[in-house]
């Protein structure tokens, strides 16, 4: 696709920096390298020289590189001038460069859009490099690698290709129906595969939630009576003061939420309101909030004082609970039996041991991590659609032939969409608003 304006934008993150790096591209790059640099460089080889302002100033003595299109990040010319990191630095340069003819700040993403629209890359692989860079641990990482490596668009034109397939041979035997070289077979055939594929489809969807805890987290929440020591709790496995620990009951109001990273994993504990009956109006609201917070939880740690275990507490029905006793320094008997684990926050023994049965259970959760999994609800959505399509069908009468193959073009024309395939502009701004500018 041929833009007649060009883009300049810092691609490297926040100043001050030991070297900041001001990306360009578009159709005026070898112009603002010779006038700024004084030369174009030879392709993709970096050279090191002064860079001057308009009138004659040096900016900063840096690297200059040149990427003649279409082998670039846009398949345009690009260019990179890698210069010391300091405010005045950047801004002087990036005020030289939008002086030039053609030349403009990039938006929000505009470089990646770029080269999705230059057909280097498909929608699949620019939401892969969104997560890239927005990759907190390194199972976000890897499954972020993984996707824009094409892993992701394989697995989906490979669907595609086959719904084509079906849809040719189908409408083969509506246009030759009278001929002897297109066997009836043919037809029970694709429907064989048509419902193979329903089944491939759904198992892909149904990982989905998989997907949601490496990019969101796995969700851990902690329940307890008050005084059961759940604040003490979220700061020992932060091994910091997140949460507000005193004497007095009901301290925890409101939710107060952390991140982990165990072994690779982005694992966020929620510490609650105490749970008990009756309460003030305020405390009323914190439990409530605990209540429902837990129904969405990936874990429960149910967190009890085991010196002065209490009634028995509810917690919501279908979630995975593990039942921790607390305060071990101060229990008698044999009540360790119950607990999953025991812990005493006040000398952190058993809070090794903890930490790693969560990490264990956020491994299971997420299960293997070279899985091909949608990593986003859209995906989600249109795959859900397909499958729609391809159960109609499947289930429309035989004898309704166009029918068939219209829902086979339409389930077609979903998986499309997933990669860019099918025209998908109404989605360009929205997917690629969420980029930095400079990427």
């Amino acid at each position: 696709m041929l833009f007649t304006d060009s883009i300049a934008a810092l691609s490297s993150g926040h100043l001050p920096s030991g070297v900041a790096i001001i990306r360009i591209s578009g159709p005026n790059v070898r112009f603002a390298i010779e006038t700024i640099s004084g030369s174009l460089p030879k392709p993709r080889l970096a050279h090191y020289g002064p860079l001057h302002a308009s009138d004659g100033r040096r900016i900063d003595q840096a690297l200059t590189l040149f990427f003649p299109g279409p082998n670039s990040f846009t398949g345009e010319d690009c260019g990179e001038f890698q210069v010391h990191g300091g405010r005045a630095v950047v801004a002087t340069l990036l005020t030289e460069i939008s002086g030039l003819p053609g030349f403009r700040q990039a938006e929000a993403g505009e470089f990646t859009r770029r080269a999705f629209l230059n057909g280097k890359i498909d929608l699949l692989e620019a939401e892969a490099l969104a997560d890239l860079v927005n990759a907190e641990t390194e199972a976000q990482r890897q499954f972020a690698v993984l996707n824009s490596g094409g892993v992701q668009s394989e697995l989906y034109l490979g669907w595609r290709k086959r719904l084509i397939h079906a849809r040719a041979m189908i409408e083969a035997e509506m246009d030759f129906a009278d001929e002897a070289d297109v066997p009836g077979s043919v037809s029970s055939q694709v429907w064989r595969d048509v419902g193979l594929l329903i089944e491939e489809i759904q198992r892909h969807i149904d990982s989905y939630g998989k997907a949601e805890m490496i990019r969101d987290g796995f969700d851990v929440v902690i329940l307890g009576a008050p005084n059961a020591g759940k604040s003490s709790l979220l700061n020992s496995l932060l091994r910091r003061e997140a949460a507000i620990v005193t004497d007095e009951a009901g301290t925890t109001r409101d939710l107060v939420e952390a991140v982990l990273d165990l072994d690779g994993l982005k694992v966020r504990i929620t510490d609650t309101a105490g749970l008990r009956e009756p309460a003030g109006k305020v405390e009323a609201i914190g439990i409530e909030r605990a209540r429902e917070r837990a129904k969405g939880a990936d874990l429960v740690v149910l967190l009890e004082d085991m010196s002065s275990p209490g009634e028995e507490l509810d917690v919501p029905s279908g979630i995975r609970t593990v039942r921790v006793g607390n305060k071990l320094d101060l229990a008698t008997g044999p009540a360790a039996d119950r607990y999953a684990a025991t812990i005493s926050t006040k000398s952190g023994e058993g809070i090794d041991s903890l930490l790693k049965m969560i990490s264990e259970m956020a491994g299971e959760a997420v299960g293997q991590r070279g899985d091909v999994l949608p990593s986003r609800l859209r995906h989600v959505e249109l795959l859900q659609e397909a499958s729609g399509y391809l159960g109609s069908a499947l289930t429309t009468q035989n004898s309704l032939l166009e029918l068939k193959a219209e829902n086979l073009r339409l389930a077609s024309d979903r998986i499309g969409k997933l990669s860019g395939a099918v025209d998908v502009e109404d989605l360009l701004d929205v997917i690629f608003s969420q980029f930095c500018i400079g990427k």
